[in-house]
């Protein structure tokens, strides 16, 4: 039986946690983003910066080493582990422990990368959220779905999801299939799209933010930063998912007036998460 939850604001604020007024930068988490290749470091720039912007303490991006420069100069706030190779990313190495991890943005398709993924899956047992790049590899290769941990979170739009669950012709058999991959693989799916739904076996949670300007390049890898954030912060996997979506939503949704749809980008989502975060203080 399909449990359907609408999320407006009294459901988010049964999820979400202010922020305690002694904390520190070691407390608030460290969040792992792994991600960029040849062409597509902006993708990490975005997501790291989202991720810190949603509340991480502190944030480390894992890229090849062509990114080096460009995160360092872009955003000083973030550490970056380099690959040893220049383009792409190859094998993925750290020698710390973070809380949580985002894999996919920018990170390209590559062979030596494919094997990356694979390797990485095998050990990981970090809280993980799954994106672009990540879930097309594992399209390619569906065995690697028996290494996904369970209650993972995976953030397809409609193209990755099709390559994952299969066509469908009427949004209930979308709804249907997703359930059923959901429940077979233990995955957390959150189904961008207008509006995005979020996937937990039974339960259909539909959020109510967002609109027609967060169609843009890039805003997919501000989500995966922002739930990564959350995640690292101690959030369970679903209440990361659900209060992530509202926000990156919510963001469009308060810029919109300045920006209007079409000259709302990626970065405009990064700008107003403050302004999201400070409504909720609002509505108490």
């Amino acid at each position: 039986m399909t449990n359907h939850i609408y999320i407006d604001q009294e459901e988010i604020l049964k999820r979400y946690k202010q922020p305690d007024k002694q904390t520190h930068k070691g407390i608030q988490g460290h969040a792992l983003i792994i991600g960029g290749s040849y062409g597509k470091i902006g993708a990490v720039s975005l997501s790291s910066k989202a991720c810190l912007k949603t509340g991480c303490g502190l944030v480390t991006v894992f890229i090849p080493k062509c990114g080096y420069d460009i995160l360092q100069i872009s955003i000083p706030e973030v550490m970056v582990l380099t690959d040893i190779q220049e383009e792409m990313i190859s094998n993925i190495t750290f020698d710390f422990t973070p809380q949580a991890i985002g894999i996919g943005p920018g990170l390209g398709q590559a062979v030596e990368t494919q094997n990356a993924l694979h390797q990485f899956l095998k050990t990981n047992r970090t809280p993980l959220v799954i994106d672009a790049d990540g879930l097309n590899i594992i399209s390619k290769n569906k065995k690697l779905l028996a290494l996904v941990q369970p209650k993972t979170v995976i953030t397809p739009h409609p193209k990755e999801l099709e390559r994952l669950i299969g066509k469908w012709d009427s949004e209930e058999e979308q709804i249907s299939k997703a359930i059923s991959f959901s429940k077979q693989h233990q995955v957390i799916i959150v189904m961008k799209g207008a509006p995005t739904r979020i996937i937990d076996g039974e339960t259909v949670y539909e959020n109510s933010t967002g609109n027609a300007a967060l169609a843009t390049a890039g805003t997919g890898d501000v989500l995966t930063g922002m739930i990564t954030s959350l995640l690292a912060q101690s959030y369970e996997p679903i209440n990361s998912a659900i209060l992530g979506v509202y926000l990156h939503g919510l963001t469009a949704d308060i810029a919109l007036s300045e920006t209007g749809y079409q000259s709302f980008i990626a970065s405009d989502v990064i700008a107003n998460i403050g302004k999201a975060f400070l409504s909720l203080k609002k509505m108490e």
